[in-house]
């Protein structure tokens, strides 16, 4: 029987998000199916995986530089030494490190090493520090990668000019099931009102992780600028996540006399309601590869506010599909005010972004993947 292993930094925030229909791709071809990741559950009896026959707790740290990612790579080189995988296909930046250097001597004996980059930490308008630290690594272990997945324009062009990989792929994403969001039956003034807002209200969401990179705190200022705004009274902001900004969010939020239109949500498993219940989505965010949440954002129908950013710009049309706008509080409160004002222009670019999701649909993305993986199509 044949053998794949997943590599990635973490299982719950990770692995669950984004790779079981890979998963289950391979155990209906009658593949043995690994992952070796990082429990990062609260509980950890938490942690079971779908169509996953053997999960290895592999404690990788984020930063490549602490100490127990040599101990992941020891762990990590073992169990790959030992256990012959046909493919490891690896993910994150520290996961995909390690990994490839623990496979250099299985590559040796046939095994087949594939690395997505879910967004280079290098990309044009990064700090000097991000290139010193991320590129180097990747330069030197493009060698060893058999197969490079980008899964944005921007770096699949850089990828091809500077990443000797053996074969670098483009792939739009990890696919999302657009129908499961477009063809969504809802109630949305009962939704609403089971939230505690009316019809009248003004909804913007953001579905992110609460990290410095998603910058919520742009929205928030954002809002506080229109206080003075007669239509501040029905415009409130809804964040759906979790992370460790949260406690800081609350604090601004409170600083800035907005605490009551802002609302943290926490994480949610009825994300694709609140997608179609809101009215519009704001995504300011300042490094993307590929927002999976942004495309169900699209798939939904929601006008999309966003900077211009990469992998962002894969994804929206300016004034098409969606609206570009400069990282600041200033521009971002002229926008909403914008779009507050004009429900016409909002249906419009909902349903041009919804048109536009269906590119990035899971159909397309899983044909490409199967491809790579086994030489179909």
């Amino acid at each position: 029987m044949k053998k794949v292993l997943f590599v990635a930094t973490v299982v719950k925030t990770h692995i669950m998000q984004f790779h079981l229909p890979y998963l289950k791709m391979f155990q209906d071809a009658g593949w043995e199916t690994a992952v070796a990741s990082r429990n990062d559950y609260e509980d950890p009896a938490d942690c079971r995986i779908p169509y996953c026959d053997h999960f290895y707790d592999i404690p990788f740290e984020r930063l490549p530089w602490k100490p127990k990612n040599v101990t992941a790579y020891r762990m990590l080189k073992k169990i790959i030494d030992s256990e012959c995988y046909d493919i490891i296909h690896c993910h994150t930046p520290v996961g995909a490190l390690i990994a490839r250097l623990a496979a250099r001597d299985a590559r040796k004996h046939g095994t087949r090493v594939i690395y997505t980059a879910h967004g280079f930490h290098f990309f044009t308008g990064a700090p000097l520090k991000n290139w010193l630290l991320f590129y180097p690594p990747e330069r030197l272990l493009a060698p060893v990668t058999d197969v490079l997945i980008t899964i944005n324009r921007e770096d699949y062009a850089r990828a091809k000019k500077r990443l000797p990989a053996k074969r670098i792929e483009y792939v739009p994403g990890v696919g999302i099931p657009t129908g499961k969001f477009r063809n969504l039956s809802l109630d949305v003034a009962a939704k609403r009102q089971s939230l505690g807002f009316s019809e009248e209200d003004f909804l913007m969401l953001t579905v992110a992780e609460m990290t410095a990179n998603k910058n919520h705190i742009t929205v928030l200022r954002a809002l506080a600028a229109l206080k003075d705004k007669p239509e501040f009274a029905r415009i409130h902001y809804l964040i759906v996540g979790r992370g460790e900004m949260w406690p800081s969010l609350e604090a601004s939020a409170k600083e800035l006399g907005i605490s009551d239109h802002v609302h943290f949500l926490g994480y949610r498993s009825d994300a694709p309601e609140l997608y179609r219940s809101c009215d519009l989505f704001a995504f300011m965010s300042f490094r993307e590869g590929l927002s999976v949440a942004l495309m169900e954002a699209m798939s939904s129908g929601m006008p999309i506010v966003c900077t211009r950013i990469r992998g962002n710009t894969d994804l929206i049309e300016d004034g098409v599909s969606g609206l570009f706008c400069e990282n600041t509080p200033e521009a971002l409160s002229k926008t909403v005010l914008r779009l507050y004002a004009d429900p016409a222009y909002r249906k419009q670019l909902g349903q041009a972004a919804q048109t536009r999701a269906e590119l990035f649909d899971e159909k397309t993305v899983h044909a490409q993947m199967r491809k790579i993986y086994f030489g179909e199509g």
